[in-house]
């Protein structure tokens, strides 16, 4: 198949993209690498710094479309794939769906379903917008509200996931809210991730670890310390929740300096993000999710524990029965510390957490696998 991916999350479509290139489709991904991030793309579609930066990116996608036609597949990131207002996506959209064949959509994050959903009808114990039956009032989470609902922006996600051909959900909280709308077009794929060529040398290291020690005995020595990661989004870290998650690590560190190492990564692009991650024994991601998104799935490909998102519904989806390498927390501080402050206390927990970590990708996660899935869905649409 001749497949066209437009927009880019958190490298999940240069992933998939990879995948689907192993199988034999021809892929193209037009993305702007997710601003900063800068992930990888065949066609660039960066938005400038600038007064006329979104009319010069305009004109550049307009000059741009001629060759965006003649797909099997056109799978948009987001309804707003491109980085121009959405009231100039409207005829992009038409334009798109026209010249290919068909048109899938993903529900990958930010948009009017998971805003109204979780405003209003609030499925989810909690999420970005909502603890309890609460309405969060962050200030991230007010702008996301002003932004997605009543406007141009909530008329193209409608228009785009009724006219679109499928509809794919990456997390479970995702598929939570379009389902319900579009139960015969939503389908749930988990994200891809391709996991690093260290992989096997990391695995053999922690299952020697695991077998060559004496039951209870702590695998970390007892003056190393738990290297522990926090990757802060620039303007976001109250609405993620990573603000609570900081506070809750630096008090646990201050109780046990020798015992926790912190590492703090903030606004850095994708390949600085990613060598400071490596050689970590754990990461805190996203406060607020039921799931590990594209971050913390790419620190478990790793063999780093994941303190953040890891509900029941998360293994229910995926028809995981065994597993269950997530340090869930709630969001609150006292969870997070408690949880934190368990695991430095038990080290002889971290080599079966990084185990199991690395295995629940291999199952769940391998890009190759995932690719198959959204092969075959995008060949029931043929």
């Amino acid at each position: 198949m001749k497949i066209l991916f437009i927009g880019e999350y958190s490298n999940v479509h240069a992933t998939l993209a990879k995948g689907l290139r192993k199988l034999g489709h021809e892929v193209t991904v037009v993305s702007d690498g997710d601003s900063w991030k800068n992930y990888p793309r065949d066609i660039d579609v960066s938005r400038k710094d600038g007064k006329l930066a979104g009319i010069n990116l305009y004109l550049k996608i307009l000059t741009l479309l001629p060759k965006l036609i003649g797909y099997d597949i056109v799978q948009l990131i987001n309804p707003m794939f491109f980085e121009v207002k959405a009231e100039r996506l409207f005829p992009i959209y038409h334009y798109l769906k026209k010249h290919n064949r068909h048109v899938v959509l993903g529900a990958f994050g930010m948009d009017y379903y998971w805003v109204k959903t979780c405003t209003y009808d609030k499925p989810l114990r909690y999420s970005d917008f909502n603890i309890g039956d609460r309405v969060r009032t962050d200030e991230a989470a007010v702008i996301e509200q002003r932004d997605w609902l009543g406007t141009p922006k909530e008329r193209l996600n409608k228009e785009i996931a009724a006219s679109c051909d499928a509809i794919v959900t990456g997390l479970y909280e995702y598929d939570v809210c379009y389902r319900p709308v579009f139960p015969n077009k939503t389908t749930f794929i988990p994200y891809p991730i391709k996991l690093p060529e260290s992989t096997d040398s990391i695995h053999k290291t922690i299952q020697h670890s695991l077998h060559s020690e004496e039951p209870g005995e702590a695998i970390r020595p007892s003056g190393q310390a738990l290297k522990l990661f926090i990757g802060i989004s620039k303007n976001r870290s109250a609405y993620k929740g990573t603000d609570i998650m900081l506070e809750a690590a630096k008090a646990v560190k201050a109780k046990y300096p020798d015992r926790l190492e912190l590492r703090i990564a903030e606004g850095v692009p994708f390949d600085e993000y990613t060598k400071m991650l490596n050689g970590s024994d754990a990461i805190m991601d996203q406060l607020y999710s039921y799931t590990p998104a594209m971050n913390a799935l790419l620190a478990m490909s790793k063999g780093i524990i994941v303190i953040g998102g890891g509900e029941p519904e998360n293994y229910e989806i995926i028809h995981e029965k065994e597993l269950r390498p997530i340090v869930n927390v709630q969001p609150t501080y006292n969870s997070v510390y408690q949880e934190l402050e368990h695991l430095i206390l038990n080290p002889y927990l971290t080599p079966g957490l990084k185990a199991d970590s690395i295995e629940y990708i291999r199952r769940h996660h391998d890009y190759i696998k995932v690719a198959k899935q959204y092969a075959e869905l995008y060949s029931n649409l043929q």
